[in-house]
């Protein structure tokens, strides 16, 4: 199976929350990674998402520990239109 990874950065102008993270986040730039693999069956190669994190702390911000916490795309998608609403 063959899988790659596509990383983005997200940009929260106000503290935000997401499903499965406790406590609140700071604005700040953050990193995200989404994970592909390949579809086989496909007549021309397309991929499909399996699985999308986070790195915490937000870039340039430090922390007692760095890590990578799963989301779901829809929250990440959710939290931005509600800071997009908010700025």
């Amino acid at each position: 199976m063959n899988t790659r990874s596509k990383q983005t950065t997200v940009r929260f102008h106000s503290s935000f929350q997401l499903p499965g993270i406790e406590g609140l986040l700071p604005e700040g730039e953050y990193h995200v990674v989404h994970d592909e693999e390949l579809i086989e069956e496909a007549s021309r190669p397309a991929w499909r998402r399996i699985a999308t994190f986070i790195h915490l702390p937000a870039i340039g911000m430090r922390g007692p520990v760095q890590r990578m916490a799963p989301i779901k795309v829809q929250d990440l998608e959710d939290a931005l239109e509600k800071d997009r609403l908010h700025a």
